[in-house]
């Protein structure tokens, strides 16, 4: 594992590579649906997403997408298509229009913003919507759906073959609907999770920054982040299988973070929630 290849972390078919650690990375990328949350400084096993979604401006999160727009021009791969927050989107640009003279070349990409519970395709069957967020800068979080079929609740007990009778006189005995498999917050204030399309994903990636009394959730709070005090009382709100922290501060090993989940997380909790692979 490194950081040119990512840290990988599965819960059953759902796989995410990625890397965090505050004031230095934060990308996590969800290969089946070819999309990447967040880019950090900007590293190799992001360049072959077509789809780059950012939750904030902050450098690292944001500040590699010149590189990874020059490497997929470099590798004659397809321009990415990349969501930001709408006042995001000029400075984004500017910066863009800055590199391009320096390199003195013009790149292609595509930017563009979103509403919230406003459907943007992925790679088929998967599409997102933004969530709010409440950083100290304009920031959205983003979920993954997908959309499945199944059969009608009132065919439910009809064999192969009165199905395939059915579908051959007209009947459609299947439907569709949406299952919401992956919210990613980046950073954040606790209030993320007012938002019911976060608490029902499968999985949640989101921030928990301070984990002791080093840092007060006041000053947690301050700077747009979440204490490992705020998530611990909200726990029994979220319905996800696995709740996925990232974003803690480097002062904080990764067995440090390990000891404090086993310390302080709840029993009935602790099966739930993980800590994204990161140096020990």
């Amino acid at each position: 594992m490194s950081l040119a290849t990512g840290y990988t972390w599965t819960h059953k078919n759902i796989k995410l590579v990625g890397y965090s650690m505050a004031g230095i990375c934060t990308s996590v990328v969800f290969p089946d649906a070819d999309t990447c949350f967040d880019v950090g400084p900007g590293l190799p096993f992001q360049i072959p997403v077509s789809n780059i979604l950012i939750t904030h401006g902050h450098m690292d999160h944001a500040s590699g997408l010149p590189y990874l727009i020059g490497q997929k021009a470099m590798t004659g791969q397809t321009p990415p298509t990349v969501y930001m927050p709408e006042a995001l989107l000029n400075p984004m640009q500017q910066m863009m229009r800055l590199w391009e003279g320096i390199e003195d070349h013009t790149y292609q990409y595509q930017f563009r913003t979103v509403p919230h519970d406003v459907e943007r395709p992925l790679k088929a069957p998967y599409f997102f919507k933004t969530f709010p967020t409440y950083h100290r800068v304009p920031s959205q979080g983003y979920t993954i759906f997908e959309r499945k079929k199944r059969l009608k609740p009132e065919y439910k007990d009809l064999g192969p073959r009165e199905l395939g009778d059915l579908r051959r006189q007209g009947t459609v005995p299947d439907e569709h609907y949406d299952e919401a498999l992956v919210s990613f917050t980046g950073d954040t204030k606790i209030e993320f999770l007012d938002s019911a399309q976060v608490r029902q994903s499968r999985v949640i990636v989101m921030e928990v920054t301070y984990w002791d009394s080093k840092k007060s959730v006041e000053n947690a709070r301050t700077w747009g982040h979440i204490h490992i005090d705020e998530l611990i009382p909200r726990l029994d709100e979220i319905k996800s299988e696995k709740i996925v922290l990232i974003h803690a501060s480097a002062r904080y090993s990764s067995n440090q973070l390990r000891a404090i989940i086993d310390a302080r997380i709840p029993e009935h909790f602790k099966h739930r929630v993980d800590l994204f692979p990161r140096p020990s």
